[in-house]
């Protein structure tokens, strides 16, 4: 009858343990190819990081504003006013989401890098210069003297399409972010000139608000003309009083608009010109590709060794 062996009696499988001391004599074997890896990985990132411009960024912070595009009418009178036909808009929050998307959307951001000649900055620029302030121009791609995008080896001229304007604003400088608790929204911008940095997040702020207000100055000035269209069409006394009420709402949006600069987002801190950079983070950088460097040579002498050990296999 077998018996079960004891503690002392269990098999033993040498081949399943590591053995400390030949993985760091293989380490040890191969330490001028790490070396060499490592090296060459540590160049390469420096030369890399030295290579990246620096960039800058300024933010601005923003709070939606009190009966930010509100609701201009509630109750029974906006139910009259629906039935009339009369769009009095949603509630404040749903207001401060839209215009948080409008000002990431592509008609607004098209509209915005047009009016503020942005183009020559995001794609006829190769730097800033931080002694003399002033872009350092791309000369193959623009000409600042004459003003004028160069063509290519084709003959197409090199002047950015829209499309390829708002794809870089909006992928490499723009950044829109929601603090869920207080409702507070961050606008920042990040540019290789500081000064523009702040600048480009102070016009967006100024220009999502004057869009905002512009759209419902607009809708309420024709829902003011609609309503006294109807108010001529209809004798009824009650129906008229609701159309008066309902137009001096329009009204009275009208003017409020016209009075609040800031309409959606009040600034609570506003950009100012960044003094330090934001990237790139070139220690990190640098220490990431030693690292890397390292291990990728540790892996390269294992690999060789299992390699050797496995054509030695074959031999015997």
């Amino acid at each position: 009858m077998s018996q079960n062996p004891t503690p002392e009696q269990k098999p033993y499988y040498p081949d399943d343990e590591i053995d400390l001391r030949e993985l760091f004599a293989t380490i040890w074997a191969g330490k001028w190819l790490i070396i060499l890896t490592t090296v060459v990985f540590a160049v390469g990132g420096v030369a890399y990081a030295v290579s990246k411009p620096d960039i800058y960024q300024a933010s601005v912070l923003l709070a939606p504003t009190e009966g930010s595009g509100g609701s201009r009418l509630s109750g029974q009178l906006g139910g009259l006013a629906s039935l009339a036909g009369v769009n009095i808009g949603g509630d404040g929050s749903s207001n401060t989401v839209i215009a948080k998307e409008v000002l990431q959307s592509r008609a607004f951001l098209s509209d915005f890098i047009n009016r503020h000649e942005l183009a020559v900055p995001l794609f006829g620029t190769a730097g800033w210069n931080i002694l003399e302030n002033q872009w350092i121009y791309n000369r193959e791609v623009y000409n600042p003297k004459t003003e004028e995008w160069l063509t290519d080896e084709s003959g197409s001229s090199l002047h950015p399409t829209d499309w390829d304007l708002v794809k870089k604003f909006k992928g490499g400088h723009l950044s829109v972010s929601e603090n869920n608790e207080n409702g507070m929204v961050t606008v920042s911008v990040k540019s290789q000139s500081p000064i523009a940095a702040q600048q480009w997040a102070e016009w967006l702020v100024r220009g999502i608000n004057e869009h905002m207000r512009d759209q419902d100055i607009e809708e309420a000035e024709a829902s003011i003309q609609y309503l006294e269209n109807k108010l001529t069409e209809t004798n009824i006394a009650g129906m008229q009083q609701v159309f008066y009420q309902l137009i001096e709402s329009e009204t009275r949006t009208v003017m409020l608009a016209n009075a609040q600069r800031e309409y959606v987002f009040k600034t609570v801190d506003p950009a100012v010109v960044p003094q330090e950079k934001s990237e790139p983070k070139r220690p990190l950088i640098a220490i990431v590709a030693i690292l890397l460097g390292g291990m990728l040579g540790v892996l390269a002498v294992f690999v060789k060794v299992f390699i050797r050990s496995a054509n030695e296999s074959v031999e015997t």
